[in-house]
């Protein structure tokens, strides 16, 4: 049976039009829904356009973090939801949420961890570190979710050389490029039962 998975996003969606354009060529689950962090964003548009059902959580309708998170887990539950994937989520995940999933939950980071990642790491803020930093290498990292931000056992990478006349937005551009080949192609192993976690060592077959 195909499995299936909700993709989380909080922007424009393009790592998650990755996975629908990936899924369109070449069927590997089924995309049960869109979370969205609010509305209006980009990725909800995408969602739309592909036909995929949407649900907001946004932090504000809820009394605190736990209780979003629980209507979520609820949610996923009736759905029979197989994993989830983080494709640029900016909400904090608690550790009831991701106990809950155990090693079902995946996201991609913009940069090749255990360098520059965790909290306060996110979007253009890791490609301007990067470079102030004078790192001659950067990339994508997907991994697998734990209770510390960008800490879970790292299940593939792909390295971008840091050129010397880069900007923010030049290296994001190229790292993003690698993001839609790289997620995507994590999902369907992922689905398919080709990648097998033991402890922090991920093998994919």
């Amino acid at each position: 049976m195909m499995k299936r998975i909700v993709v989380f996003a909080s922007g424009g969606g393009t790592d998650f039009q990755s996975i629908i354009d990936a899924n369109e060529k070449s069927k590997f689950c089924e995309i049960e829904f869109l979370v969205a962090s609010k509305k209006g964003i980009g990725a909800i548009e995408r969602a739309e356009r592909h036909g995929i059902q949407t649900a907001v959580f946004c932090k504000s309708d809820y009394p605190d973090l736990e209780a979003m998170y629980s209507a979520l887990a609820y949610l996923l539950n009736m759905h029979r939801v197989d994993y989830v994937v983080l494709a640029g989520w900016l909400n904090i995940i608690p550790a009831s949420f991701i106990n809950s999933f155990k090693d079902r939950i995946i996201n991609i980071h913009p940069s090749l961890i255990p360098a520059f990642c965790g909290a306060g790491f996110y979007g253009k803020k890791v490609h301007k570190a990067v470079i102030d930093y004078g790192a001659k290498v950067s990339g994508c990292t997907v991994h697998f979710v734990d209770e510390v931000p960008d800490g879970g056992a790292i299940i593939a990478q792909t390295a971008v050389e840091v050129k010397d006349d880069d900007t923010e937005e030049s290296l994001q551009t190229r790292i993003l490029e690698e993001e839609h080949k790289l997620l995507p192609y994590c999902v369907k192993k992922l689905c398919e039962g080709k990648i097998e976690k033991q402890g922090r060592k991920v093998t994919i077959n």
